[in-house]
């Protein structure tokens, strides 16, 4: 290994054999998060790629990318779980109130309850896309919703959260210090958190955004014959390599793929957890051009999944990242072109480390016929910052 990329097993991973049991996350809970979601208004299933000329110039039986650009018109998978989670709070407020139980989101859709709804606000930090999902969701569903980003959120990611009828407060400080302001205005002023990131004493939330992330998982399930050898998944908080792998245990039991979590190296809190076998958090900036990733704690929810369901774990220098995103976007050998952005880049960044290092791929139990699962997270969020990627040397 060098100076750009570490990479370790995960020491407490669980054996191919042993039954997902005890978690958070549950098989019900997916089930339900799916049946919602494919009844709203534009859904449609994203694609599963098949890059076979990248696959083969990088050694490997197979790549799949699930392309995640176009989900809900937002560009990302985040357009899962932090709407869901404002129909899910949506509904239990209404209950609470002595409404019918359950609402469904057709129900709310419906303009019915607007009035009612006025009354709820929803707020979260985020890093551009998971604003976006709980804006949307409230101007989905007719509710209030004031989101707070970090200093270094480009203007057109604000706007595209504003423009879902949000108010864009900037907080001084890294991803964790915004979280930590979200709820703190959110206990002063009677508002409700919608993060993806859990912490002692909030958890059905997070919850229900990871169970909307679990649609991605099932969506793959039914296109793949078979299951991956690999799958990398890119984590911040870890609430979607979580889901994933919570999904996939599920699903395919000791079948499953070795699940490998990738960061960046300046935020890798998940590979600082598990080489520690407790929850580290990581200070300072965090900078890092993987902007959805620039975390520097894990979620709690995740950590209960993760550090016995990921097999192992890389943290990649930036440049890795750009790398990825010019390769997907200008492929050869009659690839399909995929656009990703930063953070949806990631997993091919990763191999491409591998790539570059004997050990890493050994680590990996890379071969041949290894068939790897990446996930496009996110397409072109802030397309102005794409382009100038892309069209640099």
């Amino acid at each position: 290994m060098n100076d750009s990329t570490r990479a370790i097993n995960n020491p407490t991973a669980a054996a191919a054999d042993e039954a997902y049991a005890g978690q958070p996350l549950t098989q019900a809970g997916f089930d339900a998060a799916l049946a919602e979601i494919s009844g709203w208004p534009g859904y449609a299933l994203t694609p599963l790629l098949s890059p076979d000329a990248l696959a083969a110039g990088l050694g490997l039986g197979a790549i799949h990318v699930k392309d995640e650009g176009q989900r809900f018109g937002l560009k990302s998978f985040k357009a899962l779980g932090g709407a869901y989670a404002v129909a899910e709070l949506l509904r239990r407020y209404l209950a609470s109130k002595g409404g019918k139980t359950p609402v469904s989101s057709r129900e709310l859709l419906s303009g019915a309850f607007a009035r009612a709804l006025r009354a709820v606000t929803v707020t979260c930090a985020t890093d551009g896309n998971h604003g976006r999902s709980v804006a949307w969701g409230a101007q989905l569903f007719g509710c209030r919703c004031v989101i707070f980003v970090p200093a270094h959120v480009s203007q057109v990611r604000r706007d595209a959260i504003a423009r879902y009828g949000a108010e864009v407060r900037e907080v001084d400080g890294n991803y964790d210090d915004v979280v930590r302001h979200a709820a703190t205005t959110a206990k002063a002023e009677g508002w409700t958190v919608v993060s993806d990131t859990s912490y002692p004493g909030y958890r059905d939330i997070p919850l229900d955004v990871m169970h909307g992330y679990g649609v991605v998982a099932a969506e793959i399930e039914a296109q793949l014959a078979a299951p991956p050898t690999h799958v990398f998944v890119q984590a911040g908080v870890g609430a979607l390599a979580a889901a994933v792998c919570a999904h996939f245990w599920m699903h395919w039991g000791r079948k499953r793929p070795r699940l490998v979590v990738v960061e960046p190296l300046r935020a890798d809190c998940i590979y600082r957890s598990l080489a520690a076998g407790r929850p580290t958090v990581v200070g300072g900036a965090l900078e890092t051009v993987m902007a959805g990733l620039s975390c520097g704690e894990v979620s709690e929810l995740a950590w209960e999944v993760l550090r016995n369901g990921a097999n192992a774990v890389i943290a990649i220098d930036d440049a890795y990242a750009l790398q990825a995103m010019r390769m997907l976007a200008r492929p050869t050998g009659g690839d399909p072109p995929i656009v990703a952005g930063e953070t949806g880049a990631a997993g091919l960044a990763a191999l491409l480390a591998a790539r570059n290092d004997a050990s890493i791929r050994e680590l990996l139990g890379f071969g041949r016929d290894s068939r790897v699962l990446l996930l496009s997270s996110e397409g072109d969020t802030d397309p102005e910052i794409y382009r100038q990627i892309i069209e640099q040397a």
